[in-house]
């Protein structure tokens, strides 16, 4: 990822208005900033919701509240908690997250 072109700043998140987003269960909210090609985004997923499609974009994401399930369309599943991140690469490893309880999330890409 290369950084260039963006000054200083601060976001207040609670400022940013959130776009609803469904799953094929439950509800994400996302609450976005982008910077040039870099997707900066706060995303609260409801309890129950399930990904309606395998992602092939890639990102880092921290958790920063609840659990998120994520799973690879090889089969392997990762679970995060409040101060797990994961890393991905765009187009290397496609993937889907679901929650039963609700998850609040960092992520850029």
């Amino acid at each position: 990822m290369q950084m260039s072109g963006i000054p200083f700043g601060t976001t207040d998140w609670s400022q940013i208005q959130p776009t609803e987003h469904k799953g094929e269960s439950g509800v994400a909210y996302w609450r976005t900033r982008n910077f040039g090609p870099i997707r900066v985004r706060m995303v609260e997923y409801t309890p129950g919701y399930v990904a309606d499609h395998w992602c092939v974009k890639g990102h880092v994401l921290l958790c920063t509240e609840g659990e998120l399930h994520t799973e690879l369309q090889d089969g392997r599943k990762f679970t995060l908690r409040p101060g797990m991140s994961y890393q991905v690469a765009d187009n290397a490893e496609p993937h889907r997250s679901c929650t039963e309880v609700g998850a609040k999330l960092f992520i850029v890409d």
